[in-house]
């Protein structure tokens, strides 16, 4: 414990809870708006925090709270002497203004019950940091987990009208009322699925999906080149499979329209070096931002908070789910990924924007007898992906199981099998292979947003 914490005591402020508490003795109607903020862990006393769970007892019966309703209470579960007996009941409400502003008494016993769990939580950290018997980095997730958990309790909000869904909804009442009017979600550049998805939308949870070699990867860095080069975009790609230089060179690369084969070997034309640099300067002056290190979700949403915070921020990828490291120990694989997925959709809700998360599906599509398509029961190792997604698509090509077949040659599906708010079904696209590039359907024409 350090030597200010020693002098100075956890941040408390025994005589407002005092007050809280004789305000709701003199006048119980004012129990419900003080529950409705505070929670007996807030006061720093355990008998105030007694006494103010004999208080709820009370409120759920629908019986008065008064002091001998209380006294009476607490005797009932031998807690009355801990809390020092009829006689502190009564003083309760010692000293207390004769205009009374409970709204403002309750608001200094949440904020003393902040600031000692960001003591308590810091202290964790440096205990669990001087004992040194854990990896550097659970110990900085857990301390990120604790204080961003505190921070959505400091933000809650309570319970919405009516009027408060319709005043907040986005694009405002005329968009509530004709959603072709609401504003649409990121466009991807593909038009088929922005038709049927109206684009990505912020708060959701986009799981793409797909066996090794389908083009996942691909897919997911031509939507976030789409999304980045719009003036003021920000795109964070996590890769935690490839490394943010080679995520550059595919992406140049596709870009300039040039054979990665080529480009590695050297052998370019004038005209492809041209496009190459003009490419490299598009690239540059791009809103896209790399991580190839963060391996834990509460690191990643941490520094996709610290970005939106510092530059703003529109789309987050992440490649792969499986890759992705547990914080703690759980029982199996599946909880594991159950846990992190849960925590990611948490995420695109608190950032406020979609988070597309690539994912392995398992081998059974493979074995399957006659159509490989996948499925959703292919999601690899948990069910949990399926169910905290809101929007679950598969990058299929026949082409990998018949290689022979010259007519399929480039043929791409874009399997939209889950979407909460919208409709399911196949989207054609084109896979140029040279250059890991998927476009359009030619029917489709060109992407614009």
């Amino acid at each position: 414990m350090s030597k200010l914490l020693e002098e100075k005591g956890l941040p408390s402020s025994v005589e407002i809870e005092r007050w809280v508490l004789g305000t709701v003795l003199l006048n119980d109607s004012l129990f419900v708006s003080v529950a409705a903020v505070l929670t007996p862990d807030d006061f720093s006393l355990e008998k105030h925090r007694r006494i103010f769970r004999r208080m709820a007892d009370l409120a759920e019966r629908a019986e008065r709270i008064d002091r001998v309703t209380v006294v009476n209470e607490l005797a009932k579960r031998g807690e009355l002497e801990s809390c020092d007996g009829l006689s502190y009941l009564v003083t309760l409400d010692d000293g207390l203004p004769h205009l009374l502003n409970i709204e403002s008494y309750v608001h200094i016993v949440k904020e003393k019950s902040l600031l000692r769990r960001i003591v308590l939580t810091s202290q964790d950290m440096m205990d669990r940091a001087l004992m040194g018997e854990e990896d550097p980095q659970i110990i900085l997730a857990g301390a990120q987990e604790g204080l961003l958990r505190l921070s959505n309790e400091d933000t809650r909000t309570g319970v919405a009208t009516p009027a408060d869904v319709l005043e907040g909804y986005p694009g405002g009442l005329n968009a509530f009322l004709d959603p072709s009017k609401a504003p649409r979600g990121l466009s991807t550049g593909f038009l088929k699925l922005d038709e049927m998805t109206t684009g990505l939308q912020k708060g959701d949870l986009i799981v793409l999906a797909g066996r090794p070699s389908m083009g996942k990867t691909a897919l997911a860095l031509n939507v976030a080149w789409h999304v980045a080069r719009k003036p003021r975009r920000k795109v964070v790609i996590f890769s935690l499979e490839m490394s943010k230089e080679a995520i550059s060179t595919r992406l140049v690369t596709t870009a300039a329209r040039v054979d990665q084969h080529k480009f590695r070997v050297g052998y370019l034309s004038a005209e492809e070096r041209r496009r190459l640099l003009e490419a490299t300067g598009q690239f540059r002056d791009s809103g896209i931002r790399f991580d190839d290190h963060a391996v834990l979700v509460l690191d990643i949403h941490s520094k996709c908070r610290r970005m939106k915070a510092a530059e703003g921020l529109d789309l987050v990828i992440i490649d792969y789910l499986q890759l992705i490291q547990s914080q703690g120990k759980t029982q199996n694989r599946n909880q594991e990924i159950s846990q992190m997925s849960r925590a990611l959709k948490l995420m695109a809700k608190d950032l406020d924007v979609p988070v597309v998360v690539l994912s392995q599906l398992s081998r059974a599509c493979e074995v399957r007898p006659g159509d490989h398509r996948p499925q959703l029961s292919d999601l690899r190792d948990s069910g949990s992906i399926e169910q905290d997604a809101d929007v679950v698509m598969f990058i299929y090509r026949e082409e990998v199981y018949r290689p022979d077949r010259e007519d399929l040659k480039g043929a791409a599906e874009l399997i939209l099998a889950k979407q909460r708010n919208g409709p399911v079904g196949k989207i054609r696209l084109r896979f140029l292979h040279e250059l890991t590039k998927f476009e359009n359907a030619a029917q489709d024409g060109d992407a614009t947003d």
